[in-house]
């Protein structure tokens, strides 16, 4: 078992600015996942360790306060951390370099590999479905925006589990939580009352400004829930004839795999072999405000719009200035709910608790989904948020989950929003968020060999993406460079064939950052030299 100290947080700043300081006793506490969690957090990233209380990392993650290099990516990083944090002395050669010294990487090299890497990936495609394709990094532990894989090498987390972890891994807080709720009661169903979901349904409709919240798991089931909510409504409010109510989707959405979700999809690979598709679904232009108009004056059958504020999977795409708030107005006059998809976007991640509140009030949603980051990454949690009108078409039998709403759940849920507010996350995102996109920009301006892999760079806050060229190999650049970019010790997925998204833990700090750009750098220039 090795200890993460309160000098280790000092100097490399897992938890950013409002971190907690991790005291050297190791006071006797139930563990849950690899985590001790005992006592009061200490805020200050540069305040002194407590006599008691804290928490202790157990496992191969790699101690702090030794002399040994930290292993980060396939690079050998120096101990010395100076203001630049993790990359204090600069990521050495090491086993990236090849003998002339360039930084050429060596992808899909097996000697890489240990037997438990190796182990793991095995049992998985021996026993598991086809149904990902994950880059061939085994991770096992994790805290702030890093993690660690088997043989023990650090990584920068820059996808954040597609925004989940917003407060970043394993945050002492939730961990405490998880642990104590855990130990206390998990599961109790709907079937009766518990202690925990009333205080979380109140903070829910206090923080966000709804009357009413309705708790699910997943993300694609807070989905399913606003469409069933719009429909009933569209009935039983807006006087729509019975099943003949549409609901309108923009192309290019995503908001998961159910047969409800894939029939709203413009993608073939997620529909294709899995109709007939659920009818009432239409989809119009992502960003394009006619479209929408046009669509709602032919059809007063419409019950709803739903539409993310920033589209994720599709690689990030930004829209105009103001289509949301011109949507809300559209809505609005035609009497059609707008639901925001705000599973991703939300909860800090574009710097702003809703991603709609970029575009005033004139975007407020009729129906928000919540979910990934509404438990820290702690477990599934998501929410549906409404007003009267619309929540009170249902009624007992209606709509339900077993696990919706447990106390375990309820009770992280409420902690996973306070770390966002009291550590004031949603400001990190934001300087955190400029400071990638400048860097990224001034990468691809930079002359440097592979800089002009670099086609265009976007994002709001921590929801960001780069798009490279694609030469038309297998696998594509955006793959090549991801790889490149694992070897470097920064993890990240690429989407839609050429486009790199960037989503980072909104705890990952000024000098992480540095290291993540420099470390993209590196990749770039790997992936071209490494053409055949």
């Amino acid at each position: 078992m090795l200890s993460l100290r309160s000098s280790m947080l000092r100097r490399f700043s897992l938890f950013g600015s409002n971190s907690w300081s991790i005291p050297h006793s190791h006071p006797p506490a139930s563990t849950l996942m690899g985590v001790r969690a005992h006592g009061s957090w200490h805020h200050g990233r540069h305040a002194r360790p407590r006599s008691s209380g804290g928490f202790a990392v157990t496992g191969s993650v790699p101690s702090m306060t030794s002399s040994a290099p930290i292993t980060l990516g396939a690079a050998t990083v120096g101990r010395g951390l100076n203001a630049k944090g993790l990359h204090s002395t600069a990521i050495c050669g090491g086993p990236l370099a090849d003998n002339d010294g360039s930084d050429v990487i060596a992808v899909g090299d097996s000697k890489r590999r240990n037997d438990r890497a190796a182990e793991a990936i095995a049992v998985e495609a021996r026993y598991g479905a086809f149904n990902y394709a994950p880059l061939p990094v085994v991770l096992s532990h994790g805290i702030g925006a890093m993690v660690w894989d088997v043989q023990g090498t650090a990584y920068l987390d820059f996808l954040a589990a597609y925004s989940a972890v917003n407060q970043g891994h394993c945050h002492p807080r939730l961990v405490a939580a998880m642990a104590s709720q855990a130990a206390t009661l998990t599961l109790t169903s709907r079937a009766f009352y518990n202690n925990r979901l009333g205080p979380l349904l109140e903070r829910l409709c206090t923080t966000f400004g709804y009357d009413r919240a309705l708790p699910m798991n997943t993300g694609v089931e807070g989905g399913e829930t606003a469409v069933k909510l719009a429909r009933r409504w569209g009935y039983q409010v807006k006087g729509i004839p019975d099943n003949a109510a549409r609901v309108l989707f923009a192309r290019g959405n995503f908001w998961g795999r159910t047969i409800a979700a894939v029939s709203t999809s413009g993608d073939e690979g997620s529909f294709r072999g899995f109709g007939p598709l659920v009818p009432g679904f239409s989809q119009i232009p992502y960003n394009d405000v006619g479209a929408l108009q046009a669509a709602l004056e032919a059809d007063p059958n419409v019950a709803a719009f739903m539409v993310e504020p920033i589209q994720g999977e599709a690689g990030v795409i930004i829209p105009d200035e103001g289509y949301m708030a011109a949507v809300g107005r559209l809505c609005r006059k035609h009497r059609v709910l707008l639901i925001a998809d705000e599973v991703q976007t939300g909860l800090g991640r574009t710097g702003y608790m809703l991603a709609t509140e970029h575009d005033g009030p004139d975007a407020r949603a009729d129906i928000v989904v919540l979910g990934k980051a509404l438990s820290g990454g702690m477990l599934p949690v998501s929410a549906v948020l409404a007003s009267d009108e619309v929540m009170g078409v249902l009624s007992p039998g209606d709509h339900g989950s077993t696990y919706g709403g447990n106390p375990l759940g309820a009770a992280v849920a409420g902690v996973a929003l306070d770390i966002l507010e009291k550590e004031e996350l949603c400001a990190s995102s934001v300087a955190r968020g400029q400071q990638l996109r400048d860097g990224l920009t001034k990468l691809s301006q930079s002359g440097t060999r592979g800089s002009n892999l670099i086609t265009a760079v976007r994002g709001r806050g921590l929801m960001n993406a780069f798009q490279v060229k694609d030469d038309g190999r297998e696998g594509g650049t955006a793959w090549r460079v991801c790889v490149n970019m694992a070897h470097a010790g920064v993890l990240a997925k690429p989407t839609h064939g050429n486009i790199i998204r960037l989503s980072p833990p909104l705890v990952v700090t000024e000098e992480q950052v540095d290291t993540a750009l420099e470390s993209i750098k590196r990749a770039l220039r790997a992936t071209v030299q490494t053409k055949k």
